[in-house]
């Protein structure tokens, strides 16, 4: 079984939810991200270790982008402090 790598022009992990260590709200773009939703960190020291330790996974990234939009956005809910 191969790994699964992420899909170009997806950016979901790093638009849904929140990462603390950038100040990055949920829902909004990472300010990172290049035009063709690239991460600018990606291979940086500089990169949050919650970003680089994240691997794509069909339950996370589904099968396409909307998928997983859907689903990170629901595990935002699900953690969110005082829910």
């Amino acid at each position: 079984m191969s790994a699964l790598t992420c899909r170009s022009g997806c950016a979901a992990c790093c638009i849904a939810p929140s990462i603390s260590s950038l100040n990055k709200a949920a829902g909004v773009p990472c300010q990172h991200l290049d035009a063709a939703l690239r991460c600018r960190l990606f291979g940086q020291p500089e990169r949050p270790a919650c970003c680089s330790g994240l691997q794509p996974s069909l339950e996370m990234c589904g099968e396409n982008r909307e998928q997983a939009l859907t689903w990170l956005e629901n595990l935002e809910n699900l953690t969110r402090p005082g829910c």
